[in-house]
């Protein structure tokens, strides 16, 4: 360089704008703040109380309602929130990023089976009340010997006269303890096939005689959250509390349904993986090895520079699906792969996060080992990923 020349100075770093999903708006960030602040003031002085008890409390819903974060994508003349799934999403994530397991997403899927096939005398007389967290929505499909395979179920509903008399038993029901309203799959006609004589019923649990509410079940994670078996001897309903025009037709209102319910499963998956590297990035920033920070070892920098690349994959995926489902135009084949592909990831994201956290990642008092405990499941329910993988398998 000669004397006349002058050295251009190095053009400014610029950092890359922050990933924003294509279906967030103004509105949305800022129902996002109030159900953060929600959950911060409400949820999470409690949280560690409910993991204890294995249930909320259950004026937790009435708080829930009273907010506005139930049936936010219910229209609002059922009394619902008028959103969309975008809505419903947000509460997820938000709920899934503080650690708190709260099963307003099966009281969703229970209020848009309602929705879906319901009469407009059903709408009003339950939709309402479950928006305002009066009633609490479960869904009760799973039976000791039928998981998976909805068409093995054995819980009957017998006719007579004005009345459906249900017989049998499910398992692991989430909103078991706290539920009062039930979707329940049976089987309406024992001489059709599996398929033809399923049918669903909606049950008001209060003061019902023959219904039983069974131990809450230990499981591995989620322990905040109440999972039952449900009991019924000769449980009389009024007839009228069949959901759609005829018997016999719920196994395909299941089946037209399940699209939602892995939506939300793949929501938690997504927001839990985000959650998990940004806890653990800051963890291996805090934690010093032989005179350095865990950050400064180039095998923590790869294995987290690996989980954040599939974190926003899955993240751009996820957006596309809820864009799809919001348009109407999420199949069934696409909220399979989701669901399968986005659980799997979050199941090994959280625990290469584990494992960077060392001892402290076995601890249950770090919410990392929260996350791997309570992930496990999500491989299981809303239908296995093994059932996920044939149905993507009738696509080929």
């Amino acid at each position: 360089m000669t004397a006349n020349e002058v050295a251009s100075p190095a053009a400014p770093r610029k950092t890359p704008a922050p990933y924003q999903s294509p279906w967030m708006n103004d509105e949305l960030r800022m129902f996002r703040k109030t159900v953060s602040r929600f959950i911060r003031e409400e949820f999470a002085p409690h949280e560690a109380r409910w993991r204890e008890q294995h249930r909320p409390d259950a004026e937790a819903w009435t708080k829930a309602g009273e907010t506005g974060i139930l049936l936010t994508d219910v229209p609002e003349e059922y009394g619902g929130g008028g959103g969309t799934f975008a809505h419903e999403t947000v509460v997820y994530e938000e709920l899934a990023r503080a650690g708190i397991h709260f099963g307003c997403g099966v009281h969703s899927i229970a209020a848009h089976y309602i929705l879906s096939y319901g009469t407009e005398e059903q709408k009003h007389r339950w939709l309402p009340k479950m928006a305002k967290g009066q009633l609490v929505g479960s869904i009760a499909m799973t039976e000791p010997v039928a998981g998976s395979d909805l068409q093995g179920i054995k819980t009957t509903a017998r006719r007579d006269g004005n009345s459906l008399v249900i017989n049998g038993s499910k398992t692991f029901i989430t909103n078991g303890w706290h539920t009062s309203l039930i979707c329940l799959a049976v089987k309406t006609d024992t001489a059709q096939s599996a398929k033809k004589g399923i049918s669903l019923v909606m049950v008001e649990t209060k003061d019902l005689p023959g219904y039983r509410v069974g131990r809450i079940l230990e499981k591995v994670g989620t322990h905040g959250q109440d999972t039952c078996e449900l009991f019924f001897d000769d449980v009389r309903v009024p007839a009228d509390n069949l959901l759609g025009l005829e018997e016999g037709r719920g196994f395909y209102q299941m089946m037209e349904q399940l699209p939602y319910e892995r939506m939300g499963v793949g929501v938690g998956a997504v927001a839990v993986m985000e959650q998990a590297v940004a806890v653990t990035t800051q963890h291996v920033k805090e934690r010093r090895a032989f005179g350095k920070s865990l950050l400064e070892f180039q095998n923590a920098r790869f294995k987290l520079a690996e989980c954040k690349t599939i974190a926003h994959v899955s993240r751009v995926f996820l957006d596309d699906c809820i864009e799809r489902l919001i348009q109407g135009e999420l199949d069934t084949t696409t909220a399979a792969m989701s669901k399968f592909w986005l659980t799997e990831q979050q199941c090994h994201v959280v625990d290469e996060c584990v494992q960077l956290h060392g001892g402290y990642g076995y601890m249950m008092e770090y919410p990392i080992a929260r996350m791997w405990a309570d992930s496990r499941v999500q491989r299981i329910y809303a239908g296995t990923n093994e059932i996920m993988k044939e149905l993507i398998a009738r696509s080929l």
